[in-house]
Formats: structure tokens, sequence, C-alpha cells
């Protein structure tokens, strides 16, 4: 005994004293490079800093070549490494090297409920900017999901903080981990597309703290976000670009960024406001170059006193910091792109994003040995979607459709055939008049595909949404899903009742006429270069399908809480938000409204049974972790992933909160018949609300309940806790 209590004695010093010379290098390397920081600055002219704080072409900003440092290079990110464009045009450079691996969108990433899936994505987004030499990546986009009709949903994640979150931290640490800048965006609360660019969003305190703010913190303290940009829009009255609240008061002194932050393309407003507030580098504004409101006008400003030299010295202080982080970093990688291991990391994000909706009827997994014929149905199941729309996109050295992919899996052995079924004719670049009739059925088209489906043993109609009808720079004006679908659903169901509805979209639609008559559903997504091959084989069982939906699908839109309460998209350019913290399923479920699909829900093949639930504690005080063990069943005949999600509960609580809150989640694999306990920890800090008077996170003491489900609507398992202090 007293031989094993030294082993342990000397292990746990040894841990120690590695942990402290390790936080000793690491602070001595700081202040070495901090030093020699100071020692560039010191060489400089203010000419040359002010010339690296705006942009001296599209996709860069300008360096001293005098002094080795090198320009700083970005390009957008979020699906993949945009096509190279020309210096100082948004035409294609027409470059043959520059075809990239296209990624799933965000909304798909944030489906697959698994932040090493985040991570994965973000050192293959990494891997290829660095073969691109790009070193500034602007991605992830996470913004809040609090409008479902808005254009870059499909970008961002989720509606839940938590969930953003922690798939923003593992995306940021996979970019970075390949000396690569991640640039976290929008900052912040840019949730509307509909006048983005002058729309002033009206949100409290405790609400930004509690919602829209949470994933940027664990970004920036997390994951070390070397970059952030700032938002297009207003808050509570101040341009994103020159909010010294958002960017001095709160990223850079409370959360401590030490990095730079970076405009939206033409998103800077004024120079003296702008670089007094925390902006860094402006990019993307109109005119010359040296006209831009942080070239002659900021050397004007400094000159005449309105911007101090103090103020100037910190901003190229923080690019420097990025740049000794990624392109003058030691043993800076070269990179590559479009690779086979690429290629499969793209599969695996996308196989474990595609959503169950239905399966009533049990067609799924498809039977390969007793499927002869195989109509498949819908512009959707022959469409790419790297391209298209306004916003970034991707020249993927190829896509597989959802039509090829069904004939790389059944092609052998079912005799596959085609019908458009629909025309999807809508074009991000024109306007609402000029994409008239984008709504009408082609009765020849439906005619056409009722003709082919009664000929087979099942359809599998693919619809949905496209990149141009989803797209940066607008909202859609409803959940309606667009070009005639229903009428091409309800006529090839008729048709025949081995149908399968395959949705593609990076948002929510109203599949109420759907949910209701058809009875089998499957949710896709804009899912990258090796999408039809994973929807295939969900299709037919070789992936057994553990997507869960990362945003509540709404029954009516006026049952989401910004249209219910008359707050989108603002009257007199301002958008009051009215619900505060009851964003998403807080909204739901708080108010008992009844969403068409809940966060968080998604199904599978086999199924899952919850056995009990229990924590390593009654009580706990401030400081401490909740360790809560859920035991769970796989009593089907497939191997499967189930998401356990735990939602926390306040009890008489003193503030406002919604009815639940997801506090932890873990993605875990059982096989048929194994029972697993599953152990998630939440840190007693995390049930803290944020306090407006004292400006701190207060936990708050009493009784909290954990619900333990498979969504935010299917709660299995409960238990109690109490805070006690």
């Amino acid at each position: 005994m007293i031989y094993q209590n030294t082993t342990k004695c000397l292990v746990a010093c040894a841990v120690l004293l590695f942990t402290f010379n390790q936080g000793r290098a690491q602070t001595n390397a700081a202040k070495a490079l901090d030093q020699k920081i100071s020692g560039i600055i010191k060489k400089m002219t203010l000419e040359e800093k002010i010339e690296m704080l705006h942009g001296n072409a599209l996709f860069s900003s300008a360096g001293v070549k005098r002094l080795g440092i090198p320009e700083l290079t970005c390009d957008d990110g979020p699906l993949g490494v945009r096509e190279e464009v020309l210096r100082f045009d948004w035409k294609s450079a027409n470059w043959t090297t520059d075809s990239a691996t296209f990624l799933p969108n965000g909304s798909a990433i944030a489906a697959t409920w698994n932040p090493a899936m985040a991570r994965h994505y973000g050192v293959i987004l990494g891997e290829e900017a660095n073969a691109r030499k790009k070193i500034v990546m602007l991605a992830p986009a996470f913004n809040i999901c609090r409008v479902p009709l808005n254009g870059r949903t499909y970008e961002y994640y989720s509606e839940d903080p938590f969930l953003n979150a922690q798939l923003a931290i593992q995306a940021v640490k996979g970019i970075q981990s390949q000396h690569v800048a991640a640039c976290i965006k929008h900052y912040a609360v840019n949730n509307q597309e509909v006048n983005r660019n002058t729309v002033n969003a009206i949100v409290d305190e405790r609400t930004l703290h509690e919602i829209y703010l949470p994933a940027f913190k664990a970004g920036i303290q997390q994951g070390n976000a070397y970059t952030i940009m700032s938002a297009y829009n207003k808050v509570n009255g101040k341009w994103c670009s020159e909010n010294d609240y958002l960017l001095n008061q709160v990223l850079k002194k409370e959360w401590g960024f030490k990095g730079a932050v970076i405009s939206d393309w033409a998103g800077t407003h004024n120079t003296v406001a702008a670089a007094n507030a925390g902006l860094d580098i402006e990019m993307g504004s109109s005119g010359p170059y040296d006209q831009w409101y942080f070239a002659k006008p900021l050397l004007a400003a400094v000159k005449a006193g309105k911007v101090s030299q103090k103020t100037i010295d910190e901003k190229v202080r923080r690019i420097l910091w990025v740049m000794y982080h990624t392109s003058m970093s030691a043993n800076h990688q070269a990179g590559s792109i479009s690779t086979p291991a690429h290629h499969r990391g793209a599969y695996n994000i996308a196989s474990e994003s595609i959503v169950l909706l239905k399966n009533d009827k049990t067609l799924l997994p498809l039977n390969i040995k007793s499927i002869k014929s195989i109509a498949v149905i819908g512009d959707n199941a022959t469409r790419t979607f790297a391209l298209g729309g306004f916003g970034a996109g991707v020249k993927a050295k190829y896509e597989i459709t959802t039509l090829a992919g069904l004939k790389n899996r059944l092609g052998k052995t079912a005799d596959i055939r085609f019908a458009q079924g629909y025309k999807a004719n809508w074009l991000a670049s024109k306007t609402l008049e000029q994409n008239a009739g984008y709504d009408k059925p082609d009765h020849a088209l439906i005619e056409e595909a009722v003709a082919l489906a009664k000929t087979t043993d099942i359809a599998i109609v693919c619809i949905g949404s496209n990149r141009e009808y989803e797209s940066e720079g607008n909202d859609r004006k409803d959940l309606t899903l667009p070009f005639a679908e229903q009428e091409l659903v309800d006529a090839v169901t008729k048709a025949n009742p081995n149908t399968i509805i395959v949705v593609t979209a990076g948002a929510p639609y109203d599949l109420n006429k759907i949910k209701k008559n058809n009875h089998t559903i499957v949710w896709s997504w804009f899912n990258g270069s090796e999408g039809g091959n994973a929807l295939a084989d969900v299709l037919v069982g070789k992936v057994n399908p553990s997507g869960k939906l990362p945003f509540t699908f709404p029954a009516e839109l006026n049952d989401s809480p910004a249209f219910a309460l008359d707050t989108y998209p603002g009257k007199d350019e301002t958008a009051p938000y009215k619900e505060g913290i009851l964003v998403g399923y807080r909204w739901f479920d708080t108010k008992k409204i009844a969403p068409l699909y809940c966060f968080g829900y998604g199904l599978s093949y086999t199924k899952f049974d919850y056995l009990n639930i229990k924590t390593d504690k009654k009580s706990y005080n401030r400081g401490q972790n909740i360790a809560v063990t859920v035991n769970i069943k796989n009593t089907g005949k497939y191997a499967g992933m189930e998401t356990v999600q735990l939602y926390i509960s306040k009890n008489k609580s003193a503030v406002q909160r919604a009815e639940k809150e997801l506090k932890a989640f873990k993605k875990i694999m059982i096989k048929p018949g194994q029972t697993l306990n599953t152990v998630l920890n939440i840190p007693v800090s995390d049930l803290a609300y944020y306090d407006v008077k004292s400006k701190k996170w207060i936990a708050e003491a009493g009784t909290y309940t954990v619900n333990a489900g498979s969504s935010s609507r299917d709660i299995r398992k409960v238990a109690s806790v109490q805070i006690i202090n």
C-alpha cells in the first residue's frame, strides 16, 4: 500500500512538473515573440504600418518587403478553398491547378453532431489552403440560425449556442493545425440577409452573452482562433466593424483575443470610429486602394491626432502575431489538395450528416436482392451543389450526384432510369419578378416522371433546394418547397406506393404534406464531393443513418419566434430581438408549440433503449463537474450511432429560463444487443445565466433536472441534482 501511494505521488509530481515546465516554455516563447514583433514595429514607418491595415488586392493586404513581411493572403472557405480569381477582379483566373475538395455545408457538419467531423473538415480545409498558399481561411461561419428563411443558413451550423461552440472549437483547431488562420464569422448577430448591410439588431445584453456570443467566445478562448470577421449589420446602433462594445470591450479585453479583426468585404463605414473601436484590417471596400478608410484617410487621422500611434501599433502587432503563427511560422506545411484522403474525409462527414426523417414502411434500407428497377426522379438527382448563387463556392475536382451515387451502388443489380420531374428555374442574380413562374409545375415533366414510376419497383424522388435558391444576399420568402415539387411528389406517390422522398437542402422547408402522406423521407444536404455516394450508402444500409437535425423545423412559419413577434425583417431597418433567449427549440418547448421536426431529431435503422441515468453525486459546488452516466442498449439488428443529448432544466429560477437547454452530447457507436454506459460531463459553471447588473455569470443554487434523450422532444430518462452554493 505504501509503495502504491508513493508511486501515485511520484506520478502526480511528474505530471505537475511537466505541466509547469510546459507552461513556462510557452510563456517564454510568447515573450520572445512579443519582443521580436516589437523590434519589427520600431523599424517600420507610419506609412508602412498603414499599408498593412487595408486590402491591396481582392484577397490580400500588404506586407513590408524590406523587412521580410509578406502579404497577408486569404480566401473564402466554408465549402472548401474557392478557385483562384484575378488579383483585382472576381473573375476566374482560369488556373488548372485550383480544383479543390467540395466539403459538406455548415448545417451538414452540424447535423453530424460530431465535433470530430468538424475537426476533420478543418484539417482538410487547412491542408488545401496551404497548397494554394492561402494564409487566412474565411471560415468557419456559425451564426445562430434565428430565422429559418435566412439565405445563409446552409453555411451556418445550428440554432443552439452550445452545439455551435463545440463544433466551432474543433473546426478552428483543425484549420490552424496546418498553420493556417481560421477567420471565424460573422461577428456578431448576423442572422438575416434582408437588409444585412443596414439592419440594426437590437439585442439585450443577456441574450447576446447567452445565445449569440458563446460560439465566438469558445472559438477564441478554446479554439484560439487567429482572426475574426466583423459582420455587416449593426448591433444596438453601432456597425459591427466599429462597435466598441463587441470588438474592444468583449472580444479583446474580456476574452483576451490576440489576433486580428478583419472587416467583411465592404463592411467598413468610417475611418476614425472603426480604427478606435477595434477593427484591424479593412477589406473589400470600393474605389482606389489608397483612398479606403484605412489608407490615406487613416494616415491623415493619425497625423491629426484623431487616432493614436499606439492604436496603429497595436493593429500591426496583431497582424504580425497572426503571421508568426501562419506564413512566418517555422516548418510551415506545403499542403495538399483534392487528394483521395480528402475525398474520404468529405464522404465521412456526409455519411454522418444524413437524417432519416421517416421510415414507416421500412423500405429502408433497400433490399438490394429484390429490387430490380428504380425510377430516380427530380432535378436534384443530377444537380451539383459546389457552385451557385452568391457567396463562396468551390471549383470541385469532381462531385458525385445522387443519380451517379445510386448507379455506383446499385447499377449492377438494378435497372436505374431517370426523369427530371421539375425545372429548377431560379437564379440568385435575378429579382423575384424576373424569376416569376419558378413555382409553376411543368406538367409534361411530371407526366414523364409518373409514367416511369409506374414501371419500376421503387421510385426515389429527389427534391429540395439548390445553391441558387439558397444564397447569400437573399432570404427566401416562405417555407414552401420551390419549383412545384409538392405536385411532383403527390403524382409520383400516387403512381408508385414504394416512393422514397429525398430532400436535399441546407435549411428548413414545409414538409407537412409529405410527412402526412409519405412513409419514407430522407434529408440530405449540400453534401460535398462524395455526397451522392454517401447518400446511396445510407439508402442501401451500408451506412446506418445517424444525422440529427441541428435546428427546428416549424410546422408553420409564424410559429418561429421572429415571425410570431413580427420582428423580421424589421421595421425602419431595425430588428428588435423580442424573443430574447428563447431562440429555436427554447421557444418551441417553453411556449408548448409543436414543431414539424424538433431540434436533435433523427431516426436510425436500429432501435436504442435508454435503460438508466445516474449522476456521480446528488449535490455539487460551483467549480465542480456533474458526471452523468446514461445506459443505452441497441435492441435492433443493425449497428448504429446514437447521439445522447443532455438538456438541463432549472426549477424555480430567479430569472427567465428556457424549459430546457442543451448542455452536453456525445455520439457513440453501439453494436446490436450491446449496452454501453456513456459518461457525459457538465461543468456546473455551464448552468450559469448572465447577470446584466454584475456583468458576471451566476450559477444559481437550487434544483436542476438532467434530461437525457434522443432529441429535444424525446426525453427518455431524467435525474435531479442540487447546486448548493
